[in-house]
């Protein structure tokens, strides 16, 4: 039986909520949505997931917020691992980390990576996709989850899906917020996503992919992880180390560059192949 290692990134400061939310508790940790905190509702999304080993969370954040992570956590009965960033340097460095984490309990674990400010309502829509995801994912592909648009939406990202894989789609690109006119484009053509910034792959996928797309970002990350230390649930990597670490997101890291299959162009190892790419579906 597979085992899913849900991965939550919380590295916003929450500033557009301003002042409800602010960069000293920023709105993934605040009750926006019922009684759960979106930090907690995520957890909870992934709980009763059938046909699969569920591991506890590995939550990524800021040094500053692990206390309030760590207590939103125990009110849920989750003892999960915090890995604590000394400073952001975006998502694909975090997701890094993790996988680095997540690898030394389970090396063949499936990563389910979720932001950590979602307000997704069909929880049982969402199993269901991951429940696909994580079967493509087992098999070694790289999978991203797009949301069906409902209107001309300006202020996403879009993917475009391609052609079928194995009851998913290709991803043939990534395109950043458009223009309304564009954006009607995409909705008339039936073939683009929003983006949601929810992805699966094993962990060692993902390092894999690392090699192959950004090695600079991966040196950097090991480096810092095995100088490291643990206090309990909190993970803590080298400081002086990660400082150096470039700032890159998932998408420009590697999602993208699975739709152009450009895995070498930061002077990674032309032997290094890039899994497969594919999105699935949500509703909006």
């Amino acid at each position: 039986m597979m085992k899913i290692q849900p991965v939550v990134l919380s590295g916003g400061s929450g500033t557009r909520l301003w002042p409800l939310s602010r960069e000293k508790y920023p709105k993934q940790l605040l009750p926006l949505v019922g009684d759960d905190s979106l930090l907690q509702a995520t957890v909870r999304r992934v709980e009763g997931l059938a046909n699969s080993t569920l591991a506890a969370p590995i939550v990524v954040c800021n040094e500053e917020y692990r206390f309030v992570i760590a207590e939103q956590l125990r009110l849920m009965g989750q003892s999960g691992g915090i890995v604590l960033e000394p400073m952001g340097r975006n998502t694909a460095p975090a997701l890094t980390l993790a996988a680095l984490a997540a690898i030394k309990n389970e090396a063949d674990a499936v990563l389910l990576v979720m932001p950590a400010d979602h307000v997704i309502l069909d929880t049982a829509a969402f199993q269901a996709a991951v429940r696909q995801g994580a079967t493509l994912a087992e098999a070694g592909a790289v999978v991203t989850f797009g949301i069906t648009p409902d209107a001309p939406e300006t202020g996403y990202g879009y993917i475009q899906s391609g052609e079928a894989f194995d009851g998913a789609k290709r991803i043939a690109r990534f395109v950043e917020k458009p223009d309304l006119a564009t954006a009607e484009s995409y909705l008339a053509a039936g073939t683009y996503l929003w983006n949601s910034g929810i992805s699966m792959m094993k962990a060692t996928v993902w390092l894999q992919a690392m090699a192959a797309c950004r090695p600079d970002i991966l040196a950097v990350c090991h480096k810092a992880w095995d100088e490291g230390t643990v206090d309990g649930e909190f993970m803590r990597e080298g400081k002086d180390t990660f400082a150096q670490c470039p700032s890159d997101s998932i998408d420009y890291a590697v999602m993208e560059r699975l739709a152009t299959g450009n895995g070498g162009a930061m002077g990674a190892p032309a032997d290094v192949a890039l899994p497969p790419g594919v999105v699935i579906p949500l509703s909006a």
